[in-house]
Parts: structure tokens; sequence; C-alpha cells
């Protein structure tokens, strides 16, 4: 029995508040206005039997005098396998021109993350032929990571890359506060690259209303959650959650909530906490995996947003100038795939590099502090100009073998064996060929200065 309100006693923005008693937290509810239009709202606040209604297409157009209905259940959201390749919006109506999914059954969107003794340890390693993913910070099944970036960096052009490359079996794009040409970009290239019928989009663009901007990570998550019980690697795209914490705000502004850090509400951990603990790996069926964008506003990692993203997730990817920095980038997952899951040469290769790109900036930074140059700055110099060129570089697509094969062929391009720092047995079997020749040309140097000195 559905119990209808004939009063609304205040409107704040697009918070309407009236007295209802026995109403549940999360509860949908429709509010009909004077004319007969109706509009769809959720319960956001109970205090005793006052409620507060988030309205999801904006409160204008409403009065007090508008009926509210409530329907007796939360959110929900059609599920099935006909979703993929399907287009839906931040209220999760399809946007794509093909019929609603009416029959579909529905699963409630918003619940709780799956219990612990049901998750397995991730063990499976993520390719997204990105050198900088994927041979420095791979991305791990069921792992959580935010793209840290600023506003102008290609982070809509990553998170479609990543969509199109990794090993997944369903792609759930959840887009927050999308311009219409970043929705664009991410319907074409998925429809060009082939994998649009495995994908399922929520899209919420700049021109739609703003409360729908908290719907579509948990839209985007409760699908993903069906097709991971099903057994689906499924691999969930996010961008960008600090559009979605700024429209926590706003509501919680709207509510006077007592704000916290830059306006911020209190509860933005839970709030951030509650959607990326839906990574999960379950035993005995699929994954979910979660690629987010975290947007920083001045570059500023200290923000609440970016602040508070790095307590909940596994690390980060640094996305800066253009490129995946490899300082301050982070997988803390890693090494549980890598020499396990991918090539054993795997970590001595990425150490190496890493460790050598570091001495490579730490000579260009005393050239350009006036110091002379010498025989080893210009090698390191080389080898850091080969390294942005061949793995920093965005355009790159390459599996992580060839990737490895590369990372030693570079280091031979501009090091002998003795200067990489990597064990002999390694070096035996993965080092070129082609530069063993060199490197005995330099011993032989090195013994004949050593005999002339004695």
């Amino acid at each position: 029995m559905f119990k209808t309100y004939a009063r609304i006693t205040n409107i704040i923005g697009d918070i309407a508040e009236l007295d209802a008693p026995g109403v549940a937290y999360g509860e949908l509810a429709h509010i009909v206005n004077t004319n007969g239009e109706s509009s769809l709202a959720q319960v956001i606040r109970i205090d005793r039997d006052k409620i507060s209604l988030q309205v999801f297409a904006g409160a204008k157009g409403l009065s007090t005098h508008s009926k509210v209905r409530f329907l007796g259940h939360p959110m929900e959201v059609p599920f099935a396998d006909a979703m993929l390749g399907r287009i839906f919006n931040g209220s999760g109506l399809p946007i794509d021109g093909k019929p609603p999914m009416d029959d579909a059954p529905e699963v409630e969107i918003a619940g709780p993350s799956v219990n612990p003794v049901m998750r397995v340890i991730p063990q499976n390693f993520i390719e997204t032929r990105i050198p900088m993913i994927d041979v420095f910070n791979p991305l791990v099944e069921s792992q959580k990571l935010p793209i840290f970036s600023s506003a102008g960096e290609p982070y809509n052009e990553l998170l479609a890359r990543v969509g199109l490359q990794a090993h997944a079996d369903v792609i759930i794009l959840g887009g927050i506060g999308l311009k219409f040409d970043e929705y664009i970009l991410f319907r074409k290239s998925f429809e060009e690259g082939g994998v649009m019928d495995r994908t399922v989009m929520f899209v919420h663009t700049a021109a739609d209303p703003v409360v729908e901007r908290l719907l579509v990570p948990d839209l985007a998550l409760a699908v993903a959650e069906r097709f991971g019980i099903e057994g689906k690697r499924v691999l969930v795209l996010l961008t960008d959650m600090t559009a979605f914490a700024d429209a926590l705000k706003e509501i919680s502004v709207a509510m006077e909530q007592v704000p916290s850090n830059l306006g911020y509400p209190g509860s933005l951990y839970s709030d951030l906490a509650s959607r990326y603990e839906k990574a999960v790996d379950f035993e005995g069926a699929g994954s979910i995996t979660i690629l987010a964008v975290t947007t920083m506003p001045g570059n500023d990692v200290t923000h609440p947003v970016p602040d508070n993203t790095g307590y909940i997730t596994e690390g980060q990817y640094y996305l800066n100038n253009g490129v995946i920095h490899p300082f301050g980038s982070l997988s803390r997952l890693k090494q549980l795939v890598i020499g396990k899951v991918t090539r054993e040469d795997h970590g001595a290769v990425m150490n190496a590099m890493i460790r050598l790109y570091a001495k490579a900036l730490e000579s260009k930074k005393k050239i350009s502090m006036g110091f002379e140059k010498t025989e080893t700055d210009e090698r390191y110099l080389k080898y850091a100009d080969l390294f942005e060129a061949r793995f920093m570089d965005l355009r790159v697509d390459t599996p992580l073998n060839d990737a490895l094969d590369r990372g030693w062929q570079t280091m031979a391009e501009c090091f002998s064996r003795r200067e990489v720092g990597i064990k002999k047995d390694l070096l035996e079997t993965y080092w070129p060929k082609s530069a063993d020749s060199s490197d005995e040309a330099a011993d032989d140097d090195e013994e004949g200065k050593a005999n002339a000195a004695g």
C-alpha cells in the first residue's frame, strides 16, 4: 500500500521536506506537482517524522502543494544480459534510442559491500598493454585504484584505452559530470574498438541534474555485482569521483549539515569507501575491478577528495603532463602477480629501470645547475630519452612480455651488464645477445687500463 502525503513543508534547492511517519531511509517517492507532472525522489535524511527527499530531476516547478507518494522500496536498476551494449542516464533510463527494459528483473543499488568471508585474495593480472601500468604498477584483478590527475589531462582517453585493451568479460562505464564531447569519446571509442557489445554505460552529463551524479557509481556497481556473481570478470571505469564528491557537498549544504574540510560533508570518507569497497574477487565466481578518476583541484593531492581516496584505495596512478609518472604512482597489490603470474624477470626489470631513470633525472638536474657533463651523464641522458619515448608515452601499445624485452634492450643500449644491478642468472637468460660484444670490449678496455696502470 503506497503512502501518499499532500503537503511539502519546505523546498531548499533540490531538497523537499515534509512530515511522513513510517518511511524508510533510501525509499523512493513520486512527487506530483499541481500540473500533474511527476518527479522521482529518494529519502536522504530522517529526523523523527521529518523527511528530506532528494529530487532527481531538480525541484524546479514543485510547490508546497505537490503530492508525495512513497513507493515502499529503494532505488533499483533493471538487470539482464540484454544490458550489454546499452547506454543509460544517471537515473538508469535508456538514452540510446532502444526500448526500455521493462521486463528485466530489478536489483537494488547502494547495498552493502561483499562479506569478507566470500572474498578471495587477489591473484590475477589484468594486462592493459600500457607499459607504465603493466611493467611498473600492474593492475590486479579485484583491485581498486584511482587515477590522480588535474583538469585538462587526458584521463578520459586513458580510461577509454584501458576499457578497450584490458582483459575483462564486461566493461561498465560510470560517467559523472561528462561534457557531451567526452561522452561521445567513450561511445565512439568502444564502438570502433569492438567492445561495445560487452559494455554497459551509465552517463551523467554536465547538463543533467546535479543530484543524478550521486546515482551513477551505485548504478554501475550494482550491475557489476550481478555480473560478477554470474562469474564475469568485470572492469568498472568511473569518471570523475571529484564531481561525485562535489555533488555530495551541494546536497549537504542544502540540508544545512555542519561542513567539514573545504565544505565537504563529514561523511565523505564513508561515502567514497562504500563505493570503492565494491571491488571484490568472489570465491567461486567472478570479480569486480575499479579504476576511477579523481581530479585534483589546483593539482593539490592534499585536497579532501584525493586525500580521503588515498586511505581507501590500493595505490594510485599519477597522470601529469600527459604521462603516468613512475614516482608517486603505486600499485600496492603488484607483488601478488609480479614474477608469479608474470614472467620471472618482471621484478628485476621494473626495479632496475626505475633506479636508472632516477639516476638519469639526477644527471639532468646536475647539468641544469651548471655542472660539467660527463660521459656517464651522456649515457644516463640517452637512457632517459629512450625510457620516456618507449615507456612513458601513452601512445605506446605493447604486450607485457614485449615491453619487458624492450626494457632489456633499452638498458643494454646505454649500460653494460654490471651497471644495471640485476642477478647473473637473469642476465644470462634475458640480456640481449647483441650487447654481449660491446660488454666484452668494455671489459677488455678496463682490463687494459688496469694493466697499464700496473
